[in-house]
Protein backbone atom coordinates (compact mmCIF):
# COMPACT_ATOMS: atom_id res chain seq x y z
CA UNK A 1 0.00 0.00 0.00
CA UNK A 2 3.00 2.34 1.04
CA UNK A 3 4.50 1.60 -2.08
CA UNK A 4 1.39 2.23 -4.69
CA UNK A 5 0.26 5.51 -3.23
CA UNK A 6 3.36 6.78 -1.67
CA UNK A 7 5.09 6.88 -5.12
CA UNK A 8 1.85 8.13 -6.82
CA UNK A 9 1.95 10.86 -4.74
CA UNK A 10 5.69 11.80 -4.91
CA UNK A 11 4.80 11.70 -8.45
CA UNK A 12 2.52 14.11 -8.77
CA UNK A 13 4.35 15.93 -6.33
CA UNK A 14 7.76 16.76 -8.36
CA UNK A 15 5.32 17.60 -11.04
CA UNK A 16 4.44 14.89 -13.36
CA UNK A 17 0.92 15.21 -15.32
CA UNK A 18 -1.80 12.86 -13.26
CA UNK A 19 -1.36 10.12 -16.35
CA UNK A 20 2.01 9.80 -16.26
CA UNK A 21 2.04 9.63 -12.68
CA UNK A 22 -0.93 6.71 -12.27
CA UNK A 23 1.02 4.55 -14.94
CA UNK A 24 4.59 5.58 -13.42
CA UNK A 25 3.54 4.07 -9.35
CA UNK A 26 1.60 1.56 -11.40
CA UNK A 27 4.82 0.12 -13.01
CA UNK A 28 6.78 0.34 -10.27
CA UNK A 29 4.62 -1.36 -8.38
CA UNK A 30 4.87 -4.50 -10.71
CA UNK A 31 8.21 -4.40 -10.99
CA UNK A 32 9.02 -4.68 -7.20
CA UNK A 33 5.94 -7.10 -6.64
CA UNK A 34 6.74 -10.06 -9.02
CA UNK A 35 3.38 -11.75 -7.91
CA UNK A 36 1.58 -9.02 -10.73
CA UNK A 37 2.44 -10.52 -14.45
CA UNK A 38 3.25 -7.55 -16.80
CA UNK A 39 0.99 -9.03 -19.64
CA UNK A 40 -1.92 -8.50 -16.85
CA UNK A 41 -0.70 -5.08 -16.80
CA UNK A 42 -1.05 -4.76 -20.64
CA UNK A 43 -4.39 -6.09 -20.80
CA UNK A 44 -6.12 -3.88 -17.69
CA UNK A 45 -4.66 -0.90 -19.39
CA UNK A 46 -5.99 -1.66 -22.96
CA UNK A 47 -9.32 -2.69 -21.61
CA UNK A 48 -9.32 0.66 -19.24
CA UNK A 49 -10.14 2.83 -22.60
CA UNK A 50 -12.04 -0.35 -24.62
CA UNK A 51 -15.51 0.42 -23.12
CA UNK A 52 -18.54 1.12 -24.88
CA UNK A 53 -20.21 3.87 -22.60
CA UNK A 54 -16.96 5.45 -22.40
CA UNK A 55 -17.86 6.57 -26.34
CA UNK A 56 -19.92 9.14 -24.53
CA UNK A 57 -17.24 11.02 -23.58
CA UNK A 58 -16.43 12.65 -26.48
CA UNK A 59 -19.45 13.41 -27.93
CA UNK A 60 -20.82 15.08 -25.07
CA UNK A 61 -17.76 17.36 -25.03
CA UNK A 62 -18.38 18.00 -28.75
CA UNK A 63 -21.98 18.81 -28.22
CA UNK A 64 -21.43 21.16 -25.34
CA UNK A 65 -18.87 22.82 -27.37
CA UNK A 66 -21.00 23.08 -30.66
CA UNK A 67 -24.27 24.89 -28.19
CA UNK A 68 -21.42 27.35 -27.60
CA UNK A 69 -19.80 28.01 -30.83
CA UNK A 70 -23.19 27.95 -32.36
CA UNK A 71 -24.41 30.74 -30.62
CA UNK A 72 -27.14 29.18 -29.06
CA UNK A 73 -25.97 29.75 -25.49
CA UNK A 74 -27.34 33.73 -26.44
CA UNK A 75 -30.67 32.41 -26.87
CA UNK A 76 -30.71 30.38 -23.87
CA UNK A 77 -29.40 33.66 -21.84
CA UNK A 78 -32.34 35.70 -23.76
CA UNK A 79 -35.34 33.26 -22.91
CA UNK A 80 -33.91 33.24 -18.93
CA UNK A 81 -33.86 37.43 -19.04
CA UNK A 82 -37.49 37.02 -20.32
CA UNK A 83 -38.66 34.31 -18.04
CA UNK A 84 -36.74 35.85 -14.64
CA UNK A 85 -35.16 39.52 -15.17
CA UNK A 86 -38.61 40.59 -13.86
CA UNK A 87 -37.39 39.13 -10.39
CA UNK A 88 -35.60 41.32 -8.07
CA UNK A 89 -31.50 40.98 -8.50
CA UNK A 90 -33.15 40.00 -12.26
CA UNK A 91 -30.14 39.32 -13.77
CA UNK A 92 -28.74 37.04 -11.04
CA UNK A 93 -31.82 35.22 -11.32
CA UNK A 94 -31.23 34.84 -15.10
CA UNK A 95 -28.02 33.17 -14.49
CA UNK A 96 -29.16 30.47 -12.18
CA UNK A 97 -31.84 29.87 -14.41
CA UNK A 98 -29.83 30.20 -17.55
CA UNK A 99 -27.51 27.49 -15.98
CA UNK A 100 -30.24 25.06 -15.30
CA UNK A 101 -30.66 25.10 -18.75
CA UNK A 102 -27.44 25.23 -20.07
CA UNK A 103 -26.57 22.38 -17.77
CA UNK A 104 -28.84 19.55 -20.15
CA UNK A 105 -26.57 20.27 -23.01
CA UNK A 106 -22.97 20.63 -21.84
CA UNK A 107 -22.73 18.52 -18.60
CA UNK A 108 -19.58 20.23 -17.91
CA UNK A 109 -18.98 23.14 -15.55
CA UNK A 110 -16.26 24.55 -17.59
CA UNK A 111 -18.55 24.48 -20.74
CA UNK A 112 -21.22 26.46 -18.59
CA UNK A 113 -18.51 28.94 -17.14
CA UNK A 114 -16.74 29.73 -20.15
CA UNK A 115 -19.97 29.79 -22.43
CA UNK A 116 -22.75 31.56 -20.23
CA UNK A 117 -20.18 33.15 -18.03
CA UNK A 118 -18.95 35.77 -21.05
CA UNK A 119 -22.98 36.87 -21.87
CA UNK A 120 -23.55 37.05 -18.28
CA UNK A 121 -20.95 38.77 -16.47
CA UNK A 122 -20.67 41.44 -19.06
CA UNK A 123 -24.85 42.04 -19.19
CA UNK A 124 -24.79 42.08 -15.24
CA UNK A 125 -21.48 44.66 -15.71
CA UNK A 126 -23.35 47.21 -17.84
CA UNK A 127 -26.43 47.04 -15.38
CA UNK A 128 -24.39 48.12 -12.31
CA UNK A 129 -24.20 45.01 -10.79
CA UNK A 130 -20.48 44.39 -8.38
CA UNK A 131 -18.17 42.36 -10.72
CA UNK A 132 -17.18 40.60 -7.98
CA UNK A 133 -20.77 39.66 -7.43
CA UNK A 134 -21.29 38.65 -11.05
CA UNK A 135 -18.55 36.63 -10.85
CA UNK A 136 -19.63 35.14 -7.45
CA UNK A 137 -22.92 34.43 -9.15
CA UNK A 138 -21.45 32.85 -11.89
CA UNK A 139 -18.96 30.47 -11.07
CA UNK A 140 -21.81 28.56 -8.65
CA UNK A 141 -23.93 28.29 -10.80
CA UNK A 142 -21.76 26.52 -13.06
CA UNK A 143 -21.80 23.80 -10.48
CA UNK A 144 -25.19 23.24 -12.31
CA UNK A 145 -24.03 21.45 -15.01
CA UNK A 146 -21.99 18.50 -13.34
CA UNK A 147 -25.27 17.98 -11.29
CA UNK A 148 -28.07 17.82 -13.72
CA UNK A 149 -28.08 15.45 -16.65
CA UNK A 150 -26.49 14.51 -19.18
CA UNK A 151 -22.86 14.83 -16.96
CA UNK A 152 -19.67 13.92 -17.69
CA UNK A 153 -18.19 13.39 -14.02
CA UNK A 154 -21.68 11.40 -13.39
CA UNK A 155 -20.50 9.26 -16.50
CA UNK A 156 -16.91 9.01 -15.46
CA UNK A 157 -18.06 7.89 -11.94
CA UNK A 158 -20.11 5.29 -13.52
CA UNK A 159 -17.29 3.68 -15.44
CA UNK A 160 -15.30 3.71 -12.60
CA UNK A 161 -17.91 2.41 -10.25
CA UNK A 162 -19.66 0.13 -12.28
CA UNK A 163 -22.76 1.77 -11.75
CA UNK A 164 -25.55 2.66 -13.90
CA UNK A 165 -25.09 6.13 -15.73
CA UNK A 166 -29.03 6.28 -16.39
CA UNK A 167 -29.32 6.12 -12.13
CA UNK A 168 -26.39 8.67 -11.91
CA UNK A 169 -28.17 11.09 -14.10
CA UNK A 170 -31.69 10.94 -12.67
CA UNK A 171 -30.06 11.07 -8.85
CA UNK A 172 -28.60 14.68 -9.84
CA UNK A 173 -31.94 16.28 -10.66
CA UNK A 174 -33.48 16.93 -7.25
CA UNK A 175 -29.92 18.20 -6.16
CA UNK A 176 -29.09 20.19 -9.13
CA UNK A 177 -32.63 21.97 -8.65
CA UNK A 178 -32.57 22.38 -5.06
CA UNK A 179 -28.99 23.45 -5.21
CA UNK A 180 -30.90 26.13 -7.92
CA UNK A 181 -33.19 27.33 -5.57
CA UNK A 182 -30.77 27.64 -2.72
CA UNK A 183 -29.06 30.60 -5.05
CA UNK A 184 -31.56 32.38 -6.64
CA UNK A 185 -32.77 32.95 -2.70
CA UNK A 186 -28.89 33.96 -2.02
CA UNK A 187 -29.25 36.35 -4.90
CA UNK A 188 -32.32 37.92 -3.62
CA UNK A 189 -30.69 38.41 -0.02
CA UNK A 190 -28.14 40.08 -2.25
CA UNK A 191 -30.59 42.51 -3.98
CA UNK A 192 -32.07 43.32 -0.72
CA UNK A 193 -28.82 44.26 0.95
CA UNK A 194 -27.39 45.97 -2.12
CA UNK A 195 -30.23 47.48 -3.70
CA UNK A 196 -30.31 45.87 -6.87
CA UNK A 197 -33.07 46.57 -8.78
CA UNK A 198 -35.58 44.45 -11.55
CA UNK A 199 -33.57 44.24 -14.81
CA UNK A 200 -36.72 43.65 -17.14
CA UNK A 201 -40.45 44.02 -17.22
CA UNK A 202 -42.73 41.04 -17.09
CA UNK A 203 -43.76 40.61 -20.59
CA UNK A 204 -46.22 37.53 -21.28
CA UNK A 205 -46.19 38.42 -25.24
CA UNK A 206 -41.80 39.17 -24.69
CA UNK A 207 -41.88 35.27 -22.85
CA UNK A 208 -43.94 34.17 -25.97
CA UNK A 209 -41.12 35.03 -28.50
CA UNK A 210 -37.98 34.34 -26.67
CA UNK A 211 -39.97 30.95 -26.11
CA UNK A 212 -40.42 30.11 -29.46
CA UNK A 213 -36.82 31.74 -30.52
CA UNK A 214 -35.21 29.09 -28.27
CA UNK A 215 -37.61 26.45 -28.30
CA UNK A 216 -35.36 23.73 -30.35
CA UNK A 217 -32.56 24.64 -27.68
CA UNK A 218 -34.82 23.37 -24.71
CA UNK A 219 -35.82 21.08 -25.87
CA UNK A 220 -32.58 19.12 -25.87
CA UNK A 221 -32.71 17.77 -22.15
CA UNK A 222 -36.07 17.03 -22.62
CA UNK A 223 -34.88 14.80 -25.31
CA UNK A 224 -32.34 12.96 -24.29
CA UNK A 225 -33.52 12.60 -20.91
CA UNK A 226 -36.91 10.96 -22.52
CA UNK A 227 -35.37 8.99 -24.83
CA UNK A 228 -33.29 7.65 -22.22
CA UNK A 229 -36.28 7.40 -19.61
CA UNK A 230 -38.46 5.47 -22.28
CA UNK A 231 -35.95 3.53 -23.70
CA UNK A 232 -35.06 4.86 -26.98
CA UNK A 233 -31.25 5.16 -26.32
CA UNK A 234 -29.23 4.73 -23.64
CA UNK A 235 -27.23 7.13 -22.26
CA UNK A 236 -23.69 6.38 -24.26
CA UNK A 237 -26.18 6.99 -27.58
CA UNK A 238 -28.02 9.84 -25.75
CA UNK A 239 -24.30 11.95 -26.20
CA UNK A 240 -24.65 10.91 -29.89
CA UNK A 241 -28.43 12.17 -30.40
CA UNK A 242 -26.88 15.54 -28.31
CA UNK A 243 -24.22 15.94 -30.56
CA UNK A 244 -25.94 15.21 -33.99
CA UNK A 245 -28.68 17.20 -32.97
CA UNK A 246 -26.18 20.50 -31.76
CA UNK A 247 -24.91 20.14 -35.47
CA UNK A 248 -28.37 19.96 -36.72
CA UNK A 249 -29.33 23.28 -35.02
CA UNK A 250 -26.32 25.00 -35.92
CA UNK A 251 -26.00 24.01 -39.53
CA UNK A 252 -29.52 23.97 -41.02
CA UNK A 253 -31.73 25.32 -38.24
CA UNK A 254 -29.89 29.05 -37.46
CA UNK A 255 -27.23 28.39 -39.96
CA UNK A 256 -24.70 29.99 -37.27
CA UNK A 257 -21.95 26.87 -37.78
CA UNK A 258 -19.61 27.26 -40.24
CA UNK A 259 -17.29 24.17 -41.82
CA UNK A 260 -13.98 25.87 -40.43
CA UNK A 261 -16.18 26.22 -36.76
CA UNK A 262 -16.81 22.97 -36.95
CA UNK A 263 -13.16 21.64 -37.47
CA UNK A 264 -12.15 23.65 -35.12
CA UNK A 265 -14.52 22.18 -32.07
CA UNK A 266 -13.70 18.83 -34.03
CA UNK A 267 -9.71 19.58 -32.85
CA UNK A 268 -10.23 20.82 -29.44
CA UNK A 269 -12.77 17.66 -28.64
CA UNK A 270 -10.13 15.20 -29.83
CA UNK A 271 -7.33 17.00 -27.33
CA UNK A 272 -9.77 17.21 -24.56
CA UNK A 273 -10.61 13.63 -25.03
CA UNK A 274 -7.19 12.53 -25.47
CA UNK A 275 -6.17 14.01 -22.36
CA UNK A 276 -8.97 12.10 -20.54
CA UNK A 277 -8.70 9.15 -22.58
CA UNK A 278 -4.98 8.51 -21.28
CA UNK A 279 -6.10 9.10 -17.64
CA UNK A 280 -8.49 6.55 -17.69
CA UNK A 281 -5.74 4.05 -18.94
CA UNK A 282 -3.57 4.95 -16.03
CA UNK A 283 -6.55 4.74 -13.77
CA UNK A 284 -7.50 1.56 -15.09
CA UNK A 285 -4.56 -0.20 -13.93
CA UNK A 286 -4.29 2.16 -10.34
CA UNK A 287 -7.42 0.80 -9.65
CA UNK A 288 -7.07 -2.63 -10.60
CA UNK A 289 -3.85 -2.69 -8.44
CA UNK A 290 -5.65 -1.42 -5.43
CA UNK A 291 -8.54 -3.84 -5.60
CA UNK A 292 -6.22 -6.73 -6.27
CA UNK A 293 -4.04 -6.18 -3.61
CA UNK A 294 -6.55 -5.21 -1.21
CA UNK A 295 -5.44 -1.73 -0.76
CA UNK A 296 -9.33 -0.40 -0.50
CA UNK A 297 -9.93 -2.85 1.92
CA UNK A 298 -7.25 -2.21 4.62
CA UNK A 299 -7.98 1.39 4.06
CA UNK A 300 -11.56 1.15 4.83
CA UNK A 301 -10.90 -1.19 7.86
CA UNK A 302 -8.67 1.83 9.29
CA UNK A 303 -11.20 3.83 8.84
CA UNK A 304 -14.17 1.89 10.85
CA UNK A 305 -11.39 1.43 13.35
CA UNK A 306 -11.55 4.61 14.40
CA UNK A 307 -15.00 5.08 14.31
CA UNK A 308 -18.03 2.94 12.98
CA UNK A 309 -21.01 5.90 12.85
CA UNK A 310 -21.84 6.29 9.22
CA UNK A 311 -22.36 9.89 9.78
CA UNK A 312 -19.14 10.62 11.12
CA UNK A 313 -17.63 8.86 8.40
CA UNK A 314 -19.54 10.44 5.71
CA UNK A 315 -18.68 14.14 7.33
CA UNK A 316 -14.80 12.99 7.24
CA UNK A 317 -15.18 11.63 3.50
CA UNK A 318 -16.90 15.25 2.46
CA UNK A 319 -13.63 17.30 4.66
CA UNK A 320 -11.42 14.73 2.42
CA UNK A 321 -13.04 15.27 -0.71
CA UNK A 322 -12.72 19.04 -0.44
CA UNK A 323 -9.29 19.50 1.12
CA UNK A 324 -8.53 17.01 -2.35
CA UNK A 325 -10.59 19.10 -4.65
CA UNK A 326 -8.54 22.15 -3.89
CA UNK A 327 -5.11 20.92 -4.82
CA UNK A 328 -6.21 18.24 -8.11
CA UNK A 329 -9.27 18.53 -11.00
CA UNK A 330 -12.26 16.23 -10.76
CA UNK A 331 -11.64 13.65 -13.69
CA UNK A 332 -8.37 11.99 -11.97
CA UNK A 333 -9.95 12.35 -9.05
CA UNK A 334 -13.13 10.63 -9.70
CA UNK A 335 -10.68 7.78 -11.27
CA UNK A 336 -8.32 7.67 -8.71
CA UNK A 337 -10.79 7.94 -5.02
CA UNK A 338 -13.82 5.88 -6.70
CA UNK A 339 -12.09 2.35 -6.20
CA UNK A 340 -10.19 3.37 -2.90
CA UNK A 341 -13.13 4.78 -1.42
CA UNK A 342 -16.45 2.79 -2.44
CA UNK A 343 -15.67 -0.32 -0.68
CA UNK A 344 -15.74 2.16 2.56
CA UNK A 345 -18.99 3.69 1.19
CA UNK A 346 -20.47 -0.19 0.95
CA UNK A 347 -19.56 -1.45 4.24
CA UNK A 348 -21.67 1.79 5.74
CA UNK A 349 -24.57 1.11 3.36
CA UNK A 350 -24.19 3.72 1.28
CA UNK A 351 -25.85 3.34 -2.41
CA UNK A 352 -23.21 3.93 -5.09
CA UNK A 353 -25.40 6.20 -6.97
CA UNK A 354 -25.82 8.18 -3.80
CA UNK A 355 -22.03 8.60 -3.37
CA UNK A 356 -21.59 9.31 -6.81
CA UNK A 357 -23.28 12.54 -6.48
CA UNK A 358 -21.76 13.29 -2.88
CA UNK A 359 -18.26 12.74 -4.63
CA UNK A 360 -19.11 14.77 -7.84
CA UNK A 361 -20.37 17.86 -6.03
CA UNK A 362 -17.42 17.69 -3.65
CA UNK A 363 -15.22 18.06 -6.53
CA UNK A 364 -17.21 20.36 -8.40
CA UNK A 365 -17.03 22.89 -5.23
CA UNK A 366 -12.72 22.55 -5.39
CA UNK A 367 -13.23 23.75 -9.08
CA UNK A 368 -14.00 27.33 -7.04
CA UNK A 369 -11.71 27.13 -4.94
CA UNK A 370 -7.77 27.97 -5.32
CA UNK A 371 -5.11 26.65 -6.41
CA UNK A 372 -6.62 24.77 -9.20
CA UNK A 373 -9.78 26.86 -9.11
CA UNK A 374 -9.65 26.60 -13.12
CA UNK A 375 -13.77 28.41 -13.13
CA UNK A 376 -12.62 31.40 -10.92
CA UNK A 377 -9.93 31.89 -13.38
CA UNK A 378 -12.04 31.96 -16.32
CA UNK A 379 -14.44 34.13 -14.43
CA UNK A 380 -12.06 36.62 -13.50
CA UNK A 381 -10.30 36.85 -16.67
CA UNK A 382 -13.60 37.79 -18.15
CA UNK A 383 -14.98 40.34 -15.55
CA UNK A 384 -11.06 41.87 -15.23
CA UNK A 385 -10.59 41.24 -11.86
CA UNK A 386 -7.28 39.70 -10.27
CA UNK A 387 -7.88 36.08 -9.53
CA UNK A 388 -7.51 36.95 -5.85
CA UNK A 389 -10.82 39.30 -5.84
CA UNK A 390 -12.86 36.33 -8.05
CA UNK A 391 -12.05 33.77 -5.48
CA UNK A 392 -13.12 36.14 -2.51
CA UNK A 393 -16.10 36.74 -4.67
CA UNK A 394 -16.68 33.20 -4.43
CA UNK A 395 -16.68 32.96 -0.63
CA UNK A 396 -19.98 34.07 0.41
CA UNK A 397 -21.29 31.60 -2.66
CA UNK A 398 -19.52 28.82 -0.41
CA UNK A 399 -23.05 29.21 2.54
CA UNK A 400 -25.54 27.48 0.11
CA UNK A 401 -22.89 25.17 -1.48
CA UNK A 402 -22.18 23.90 1.66
CA UNK A 403 -25.57 23.61 2.63
CA UNK A 404 -26.88 22.01 -0.29
CA UNK A 405 -24.01 19.38 -0.03
CA UNK A 406 -24.77 18.43 3.39
CA UNK A 407 -28.70 17.89 2.26
CA UNK A 408 -27.06 15.60 -0.18
CA UNK A 409 -25.18 14.07 2.39
CA UNK A 410 -27.53 13.05 5.04
CA UNK A 411 -30.88 13.05 2.84
CA UNK A 412 -30.59 9.77 0.94
CA UNK A 413 -34.28 9.76 -0.04
CA UNK A 414 -33.49 12.77 -2.29
CA UNK A 415 -30.84 11.13 -4.26
CA UNK A 416 -32.38 8.06 -4.35
CA UNK A 417 -36.04 8.89 -5.32
CA UNK A 418 -35.88 9.73 -9.42
CA UNK A 419 -33.55 6.37 -9.77
CA UNK A 420 -35.87 4.03 -7.23
CA UNK A 421 -38.87 5.37 -9.17
CA UNK A 422 -37.85 5.57 -12.99
CA UNK A 423 -35.64 2.24 -12.50
CA UNK A 424 -37.44 -0.36 -10.48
Amino acid sequence: MILLLGSFVVLMAIGFPVALALGGSSMLFVFIDERIPLLAVLHRTADGVNSFPLMCVPFFIMAGLLMNTAGITERIYSFAVALVGWMKGGLGQVNVVGSVIFAGMSGTAVADAAGLGTIEIKAMKDHGYDPEFAVGITAASSILGPLLPPSLPMVLYGLTANASIGQLFVAGIFPGLLLAAMLMCMVGYFAHVRGYHRDAVFNLGELGRQTVRAFLPLMTPVILIGGMRIGIFTPTEAAIVACVYALFLGFFVYRSLTFKALCKVSIETVEITAVVLLIVAGSEIFGWLITTTKIADQIADMVLAITERPWMILLLVNIFLLLVGLAMEPVPCILILTPIMLPLMEKIGVDPIHFGVIMVFNLMIGLLTPPVGIIVFILGRIAGISFERATRAVLPFMVPLLITLGLVTYWPEMVMYLPKLWYR
